[in-house]
């Protein structure tokens, strides 16, 4: 009598254990997967931060300055030296691109532009004389780009699971954009335009 009792607690914990097993899978697949979710909310909202972040400091710094545009950087990405956001693999201070804006005359568009003043104070007076110029820089944009192009155009990121239980390597980052108009840009005053 014993050993069919003791049998039949056997088979009822291996049952117990398959089922336990189950139903882990699911849960764990579910937390696994709301955690996921949740990074990639974080990621979003947090990409926005770092390009309004970016923007606002990069329209009062010098933009001959590489050193003080680094500096832009990575503080736009909460570090205080060149690095990676924190949960937010790709991305890195280096994927934040900082470009210069101006205003074309005929339709009014916002212009990549790719010769920048002499100066920020050449800057200053180019605007004074034509704010439509091109010139003039206007605008300062920050971006999250895994690389740009000679025109100004930039390629996404792709989005690093911390949990790939999926397959989502085709999925991409959205890109992060802010647009600031151009501050002091590192010109002091009363300083004399350079030539």
């Amino acid at each position: 009598m014993k050993r069919r009792e003791f049998k039949g607690q056997t088979q009822e914990a291996g049952s117990v254990a398959v089922e336990f097993a189950l139903v882990a899978i699911i849960f764990f697949t579910i937390v696994f997967g709301t955690l996921e979710l949740a990074r990639m909310e974080f990621l979003l909202n947090t990409l926005e931060e770092v390009t309004r972040r970016a923007a606002s400091a990069a329209a009062n710094v010098d933009y001959r300055d590489t050193t003080a545009l680094q500096k832009v950087q990575a503080d736009a990405v909460f570090r205080n030296s060149s690095g990676p956001l924190a949960l937010g693999a790709p991305v890195t201070s280096d994927n934040v691109k900082i470009d210069y804006l101006s205003v074309s005359k005929a339709t009014w568009d916002l212009n990549h532009m790719s010769t920048l003043p002499t100066c920020p104070a050449g800057n200053r007076l180019n605007c004074m004389t034509d704010p439509n110029a091109d010139n003039c820089i206007r605008f300062v944009r920050a971006r999250v780009c895994a690389s740009m192009d000679g025109d100004g155009n930039c390629d996404t990121l792709p989005y690093q699971m911390v949990f790939p239980f999926f397959d989502l390597s085709g999925m991409k980052l959205p890109s992060a954009e802010t647009i600031v108009p151009a501050g002091t840009l590192g010109a002091t005053i009363g300083a004399m335009p350079c030539t």
